[in-house]
C-alpha cells in the first residue's frame, strides 16, 4: 500500500490564508445587513405606527448649518446644548395617513428600547347634554350651594373632585360644520355650530346679533364711530401704538374687540356664563369665561393698557369698591379705564347718584377724569405711587401691605385695598407697538426662576429657538394656510411661540397659558403685547368645547406627569379643540410615546417625528389632527 503524501508547509500557510480571507469576507457581509450607514438627519422623521409600508423618502439634502444659542432644556435650566435644524417639507407632504387603523401593540409588550407599551381602549362619547359642557362652570352638585349670584359666586371656577372628571369625549352639536375662515367669520358664523335661539332674542333689540338662514350675522352696531369718538375723548390712547393689550368686560359677542384688531389692538373679551363668549370664539376673537367675583382674575398686575366696560352689568362700587380695585390692579400705569353704563340706569336720579358714587371712588383711587360725553367717562390711572402716598392716611380704600404680592393670582381672594406700584417704575415703561414685541422688558428681572446667564440672552435665545420651530411649522405644515385662527400655548414660557407667528404674519391670536406648576412669566407676556392667562393643567381650561384651531405644547406633559393623569389633560385638550384641529406636542420621547396612544384612542390622527438633535435625542415631536 502506497503511503498518503504529506503536505507541504507552504500549502498549508496557503489553504490557511484562504479560510481566513473567506472568514473575513462572511462577516463582513453579514454584519453589513444590519449597520447600513447613516444619512444626515432631519428635523423631522416619519415614526407613524399605522403605515404597514413607508412612502418613500427623497433623496436627502446637503447638510444644513444649525445654530446653538442658549434655552431653557427639560428640567426648565438654563442651557446652551442644542440645536434647532430643519424641516424635510418633502418627507412631511408625501405621507399617506391610514385612519382606520389601530393601536396593535397589547398590553406587555415591549418596545425596542425596552419599555413596556401601554394600552388604552377607545374612549367613549359623552352624553348628547354634555355638548356645551364646562367642567368647573358646570358642576351642579358645587353651584347649587349658592342661593345667590348676587357677587358671582355661580359663575367662578368650582372644579369636579378628583376622579369625577371628564372620562369621555364630548359630543359635536348635529349639523356642525367647519369653521367658517377668519376675516369672514368676523360677520358670519354656522348656526348649527352655536344652535342658541334665545340669544338673538335677547340680543337682537341691540342689533349684535340675528340669524339669516344656516348662519349668525353680526352687524357693525356703528363701533368704528365709537370707537373715532373714544380716540377722540382721550388722544393718549392711541390705539395700536400705545394701546396694544386691551381688555373688554360683560363683552357680549365682542364685537368692540373684533373692530379693535383692524388698528393693531388685541382685546381680550371676558364674559360670565352665558353662552356669548361662545359666539366670539366661533368669530375668532380673544375670549374667555372670566368674571368679577369674588377671586382676582387669573391676570397678572399692570396687564391691560386699557379696561373697557359698555353695558357690562357690574356694580362697581359694591363692597367698598373691591371690583374696581381689581380693575385697578390689572390695569397698566398709566392706562385708560372706558366706562359706558347707558342701559343700567334708566331714571336720571339713579344715574346721577352712580354717577356721584363712582366719581367719589375714582377720585380716591387717584384716577384723572379725562373725558366724559354724555354716557361715557374715561379715566386714567396714574404713572406713580405719588398720589397714593400724599393721600390723606383715613381715606378709603386703604393702601395694601408691602407684602401683598399683586402677581399672585391663582385661587386668591379679592383684596379692598390699593396695589402699590412698583418704585422702579416696572410696567409703566414699556416702548410702544411694534417694538415691544421684541424689546426685553424690565419686568423680565422681576420673575422668580432659576436663570444661570443674562435674562436678556435668555430672552433672546428663546425668541430665536421659536422662530426657528414656526419656520418649520410654515414650511412643513403650512399652518398658516390651514385657517387656524384660534390658538393656544399651554406652557408659553416668554410667549416666544406667539412671537413668532406674529413675526412670520399668520393670520391667528394664541392664547399664552403660564402653568402654576412653573414660574410666573405672565408680566413679561403682557409687556410684549400679547395676552395670556395662568392655570393650572391638572383642572379643566374655562372655555367652551370646540374653541381653539391649534394647541401648542413643548414640554408640558413631563412636568405635569408629576402633578396629576396625563389622560385628563388629553381628554380636556380634545374637548376644547375644533375639529379640524391641530395639536402639537415636543416632550421626552417615553412621554410622547404615552400621549401617541392616548391620541389614537381618542380618534386623532398622529404622526410622530424625531427632534432636531437626531433621532437618538430623549426629545419627540408629536403631531395630531383631530378630523371632523
Amino acid at each position: 500500500m502506497n503511503a498518503i503524501p504529506t503536505s507541504s508547509p507552504a500549502s498549508t500557510k496557503i489553504v490557511a490564508f484562504s479560510l481566513l480571507c473567506f472568514t473575513l469576507f462572511f462577516l463582513f457581509k453579514h454584519f453589513s445587513l444590519y449597520n447600513i450607514p447613516t444619512t444626515p438627519n432631519h428635523n423631522l422623521v416619519n415614526f407613524n405606527s399605522t403605515q404597514t409600508t413607508p412612502p418613500p423618502s427623497p433623496p436627502p439634502p446637503a447638510a444644513a448649518v444649525v445654530e446653538r444659542t442658549g434655552i431653557i432644556n427639560e428640567m426648565g435650566i438654563m442651557t446652551d446644548d442644542f440645536i434647532v435644524g430643519e424641516f424635510d417639507e418633502g418627507l412631511i407632504e408625501g405621507m399617506v395617513v391610514n385612519v382606520n387603523s389601530s393601536y396593535e401593540k397589547e398590553k406587555g409588550e415591549f418596545d425596542n428600547d425596552g419599555r413596556e407599551v401601554m394600552k388604552v381602549e377607545k374612549f367613549r362619547v359623552c352624553e348628547e347634554s354634555m355638548v356645551q359642557h364646562i367642567p368647573c362652570l358646570d358642576n351642579v352638585d358645587e353651584i347649587s350651594r349658592f342661593n345667590s349670584s348676587e357677587n358671582g359666586e355661580k359663575y367662578e371656577r368650582h372644579c369636579p373632585e378628583n376622579g369625577r372628571g371628564l372620562d369621555c369625549l364630548v359630543p359635536r352639536p348635529k349639523g356642525y360644520k367647519l369653521h367658517i375662515p377668519w376675516p369672514k367669520s368676523r360677520d358670519e358664523v354656522w348656526f348649527n355650530n352655536i344652535p342658541y335661539t334665545h340669544l338673538v332674542q335677547d340680543k337682537g333689540g341691540q342689533d349684535s346679533v340675528s340669524r339669516k338662514d344656516d348662519k349668525f350675522i353680526f352687524p357693525s352696531q356703528g363701533i368704528e364711530r365709537y370707537l373715532v369718538q373714544i380716540s377722540k375723548m382721550a388722544p393718549g390712547i392711541a390705539f395700536g401704538e400705545r394701546t396694544r393689550v386691551a381688555l373688554d368686560i360683560g363683552s357680549g359677542v365682542a364685537s368692540f374687540g373684533a373692530y379693535l384688531m383692524e388698528r393693531n389692538v388685541t382685546t381680550l373679551s371676558i364674559d360670565v356664563h352665558e353662552n356669548e363668549i361662545q359666539f366670539a370664539l366661533e368669530r375668532g376673537i380673544p375670549a374667555m369665561v372670566a368674571t368679577f367675583g369674588n377671586r382676582r382674575l387669573s391676570y397678572p398686575s399692570q396687564a391691560f393698557d386699557l379696561i373697557h366696560c359698555s353695558k357690562c352689568r357690574i356694580n362697581w362700587i359694591r363692597d367698598d369698591g373691591i371690583l374696581l380695585l381689581e380693575a385697578n390692579r390689572i390695569l397698566r400705569a398709566g392706562g385708560y379705564f372706558v366706562w359706558a353704563p347707558q342701559p343700567l340706569y334708566e331714571h336720571e336720579n339713579e344715574q346721577g347718584e352712580r354717577w356721584k358714587e363712582m366719581e367719589d371712588l375714582t377720585g380716591n383711587l387717584c384716577w384723572e377724569l379725562v373725558s366724559k360725553e354724555g354716557y361715557i367717562a374715561i379715566w386714567q390711572k396714574p404713572l406713580n405711587n405719588s398720589c397714593y402716598l400724599n393721600r390723606d392716611p383715613d381715606v378709603k380704600p386703604s393702601l395694601c401691605e408691602a407684602t401683598d404680592n399683586p402677581d399672585d393670582i391663582w385661587y386668591v381672594n379679592l383684596r379692598a385695598c390699593i396695589m402699590l406700584l412698583p418704585e422702579n417704575g416696572y410696567g409703566a415703561n414699556v416702548t410702544n407697538w411694534p417694538a415691544r414685541l421684541h424689546s426685553p422688558p424690565d419686568r423680565l428681572f422681576s420673575i422668580q426662576m432659576d436663570a444661570d446667564k443674562s435674562r436678556r440672552e435668555l430672552y433672546k435665545a428663546d425668541s430665536r429657538y421659536w422662530n426657528d420651530i414656526v419656520k418649520g411649522y410654515i414650511g412643513a405644515f403650512h399652518v398658516d394656510d390651514l385657517s387656524l385662527r384660534n390658538m393656544m400655548d399651554m406652557k408659553a414660557g416668554y410667549g416666544g411661540f406667539a412671537a413668532a407667528l406674529l413675526d412670520f404674519n399668520v393670520n391667528s391670536w394664541v392664547m399664552n397659558v403660564v402653568p402654576v406648576s412653573g414660574s410666573n412669566t405672565l408680566p413679561v407676556i403682557y409687556d410684549r403685547g400679547l395676552i395670556g392667562v395662568m392655570h393650572d393643567w391638572c383642572e379643566p381650561f374655562d372655555t367652551y368645547p370646540r374653541t381653539y384651531d391649534l394647541l401648542n405644547a413643548a414640554g408640558l406633559f413631563s412636568v405635569e406627569q408629576k402633578r396629576c393623569n396625563i389622560t385628563n389633560i388629553m381628554l380636556e385638550m380634545d374637548r376644547i379643540l375644533r375639529p379640524g384641529g391641530r395639536v402639537y406636542i415636543r416632550d421626552t420621547t417615553p412621554v410622547i410615546d404615552e400621549l401617541h396612544v392616548i391620541a389614537k384612542a381618542m380618534g386623532w390622527v398622529t404622526f410622530m417625528f424625531d427632534s432636531g438633535e437626531g433621532s437618538h435625542s430623549n426629545w419627540k415631536l408629536l403631531t395630531c389632527e383631530k378630523r371632523l
